[in-house]
């Protein structure tokens, strides 16, 4: 936040009084209630500002239980793509239509997440925290201080606890990840494929509402710089002579995974390596230790991907 924006008059009164103006309970939450009704006007008038949206209840968490809660351990992790309901943000949609269907299977929902990183100007949020003797805000004036940017008005949600949300849009082309405190102490970042709560949402702590009414402004390139992490050097797993240009294919795979997916990519290449290793009389250690060495370039600790390969190996499709 800039100096001049912190002079603006009457910007230190609504930030120090956000907590005020919105403390309070929610209401009794009554199944298609009132406050159900209004959730889905305001996220349907999401859609049409070109946000894309789903139902969230009064934890801000999201409001439809997933259909996969009793699929057993080991099961890839499904990202909407079986059809049903019940995917957090990857249930969002700018379709009016199927946001009412959302809406229908969550009664009790009384809010609605914003996905980040949708569209052709996705969204991203910067979440200043002013709680606990932390204050986000003097945080990012901090670090536009030091590293010579400036935040340009944009649009500014004021959360329950008296911090702020400042929405940015983000570039197509890259992939601004979540982070929580990296930046700076009581700075979170929600980038794409995480979600912001939408205003008007009611939560357990109070409300959330608009407060700089703004249109939303480019992410400052200092900033995105210090989010986005430099790329990598490239990653190689030396698979040896002896085994297939299959192992060789299903290595990189896991190499390329972003996070998120790594654990689900490293989980489909064992499991496909150790049924091509059988047909090809591949020793099921040689496998392990290509996939074990290309979990660990991809940040996997090392227990982690142990359990994966080894519920891979003993997968009923890879015996």
């Amino acid at each position: 936040m800039t100096a001049e924006n912190e002079s603006t008059p009457g910007l230190r009164e609504q930030v120090a009084g956000a907590s005020d103006y919105l403390a309070g309970e929610s209401p009794n939450i009554v199944p298609h209630g009132p406050v159900w009704r209004q959730a889905l006007a305001d996220a349907t008038e999401a859609i049409r500002r070109g946000w894309h949206v789903f139902p969230i209840g009064r934890a801000k968490l999201p409001a439809i239980r997933s259909p996969h809660r009793d699929d057993p351990p080991g099961t890839p992790k499904c990202r909407g793509e079986c059809g049903r309901p019940g995917h957090g943000v990857h249930d969002a949609t700018d379709d009016e239509q199927r946001l009412a269907e959302l809406f229908a299977t969550a009664p009790h929902a009384t809010g609605y997440g914003i996905a980040c990183g949708r569209g052709p100007l996705p969204l991203l949020g910067v979440d200043l925290d002013r709680k606990n003797g932390v204050d986000g805000v003097a945080s990012l004036r901090a670090l536009a201080d030091e590293h010579g940017f400036t935040i340009e008005p944009t649009t500014a949600i004021a959360t329950p606890s008296g911090g702020w949300h400042l929405w940015f849009t983000g570039p197509a082309d890259a992939r601004v990840p979540n982070s929580a405190g990296k930046l700076g102490p009581g700075i979170d970042v929600r980038g794409y494929g995480g979600y912001l709560v939408g205003p008007g949402s009611w939560t357990s702590r109070g409300v959330y509402r608009f407060a700089e009414p703004h249109p939303v402004a480019p992410i400052p390139t200092a900033l995105l710089d210090l989010i986005v992490p430099a790329p990598l050097p490239r990653r190689t797993v030396t698979v040896g002579r002896t085994r297939s240009a299959a192992l060789t294919g299903l290595v990189k795979y896991v190499l390329d995974s972003r996070e998120g997916q790594r654990n689900e990519r490293l989980y489909w290449a064992a499991q496909t390596a150790f049924k091509e290793g059988r047909q090809r009389g591949i020793a099921p250690q040689a496998i392990t230790g290509a996939m074990a060495e290309a979990a660990a370039l991809i940040g996997l600790s090392e227990s982690e991907a142990r359990h994966t390969i080894e519920s891979a190996y003993k997968s009923r499709n890879a015996r």
